[in-house]
């Protein structure tokens, strides 16, 4: 398979918060022992690798919301991991504040690591059903001697009321929620660490129209309130430019577009974006045709030569099909990864 076009660091980059450069994950499912056997009687059995995320750079500056789109199994979700450190890098580096993370360990790890939460899609499976509200908020804070035990009961109060909700429930268990309780004691976990930087991996799309507003607000508020960062991964682009700064297109492991959301919307420029954004409801008066896009997203474990999008592209070339597009500036602040800009 072709090496992706490398290009030059983003001036994003410059005073960036967070920081991915040339970052690749696989997953490798190795060889069992009967494979093994196989292999010595002439079976041919390979290991199969899953390119999840392939040479992506990521930069986003304090105080923005990055939104983050693709379709599922684009690796949206394993990049967020990536980008807070729950999953180690196949490849590339992670910065912080313009400073590597690679090479620290101990008590020097722990302490940045704080500054780095995840909010996860599916708050009820990432609630301890055993534990109750009170020991599931103030259970790090309290590890990590940010408060001491006593104080334990009164600052997961505070947390509680931070993210709309009666401290007098911290007793109850995650069940007896709704599910809009449950995102929010999720958003009151993560914050009671006092990160700086927040991944929000589909933290909305189990919820109700009603709820997703409620809680699409709260994560305003207290990013004005608490000046957070944050990475917001989704597939609803209405949500997306709802809420983001700047939004970056995924496609099968690698970025094909990024950009301001007003521009990125408005004036969209590879071919699966904007195949991406006709698939978006409008309440229009005149008759609009849903024409979804053509084909299913190849697998990750054989992803196609050159441009992982040219099966499923109207204006596919010939060399969309060898050679993979460099993600190369546009216009300022905007990035597209397609053959059709080459001059």
């Amino acid at each position: 398979m072709s090496t992706p076009v490398r290009k030059a660091v983003s001036p994003a980059a410059v005073g960036a918060l967070v920081e991915l450069r040339n970052v690749s994950k696989r997953f490798v499912k190795s060889l069992d022992t009967a494979a093994k056997i196989g292999n010595l009687l002439g079976a041919d059995v390979k290991e199969e690798v899953v390119r999840a995320v392939d040479h992506v750079d990521l930069a986003i500056l304090p105080g923005e919301v990055v939104g983050l789109v693709g379709e599922s199994g684009c690796g949206k979700s394993t990049l967020g991991r990536l980008a807070v450190g729950l999953l180690p890098l196949t490849e590339g580096e992670r910065y912080w504040r313009g400073a590597s993370l690679s090479h620290l360990t101990g008590d020097g790890a722990r302490a940045q690591q704080l500054k780095m939460q995840m909010i996860f899609q599916d708050p009820y499976a990432s609630l301890n059903p055993r534990m109750r509200v009170v020991d599931i908020v103030g259970e790090a804070p309290v590890a990590h001697h940010l408060v001491s035990a006593k104080a334990k009961v009164e600052y997961v109060g505070l947390q509680l009321n931070r993210v709309g909700l009666d401290p007098t429930l911290m007793r109850r268990f995650p069940h007896q929620f709704s599910g809009g309780q449950r995102a929010r004691i999720g958003i009151a976990r993560a914050l009671a660490v006092k990160p700086e930087f927040l991944v929000c991996d589909e933290s909305v799309a189990a919820l109700d129209v009603s709820i997703q507003a409620q809680v699409l607000n709260l994560f305003m508020d207290l990013r004005t309130a608490l000046n957070l960062t944050y990475l917001f991964i989704s597939h609803d682009l209405g949500v997306v430019e709802h809420i983001s700064d700047r939004v970056v297109i995924m496609y099968l492991g690698r970025v094909v577009e990024a950009g301001s959301t007003a521009s990125l919307f408005a004036r969209p420029n590879h071919p699966y974006t904007q195949a991406l954004l006709l698939e978006v409801g409008k309440v229009e008066p005149k008759k609009r045709t849903f024409v979804p896009i053509k084909g299913e997203i190849p697998s990750p474990l054989d992803p196609p030569p050159g441009c992982h999008f040219h099966p499923r592209c109207p204006y596919v070339m010939p060399k969309c099909r060898e050679i993979v597009p460099a993600l190369r500036e546009i216009a300022p602040g905007r990035v597209s990864a397609c053959h059709l800009n080459d001059a």
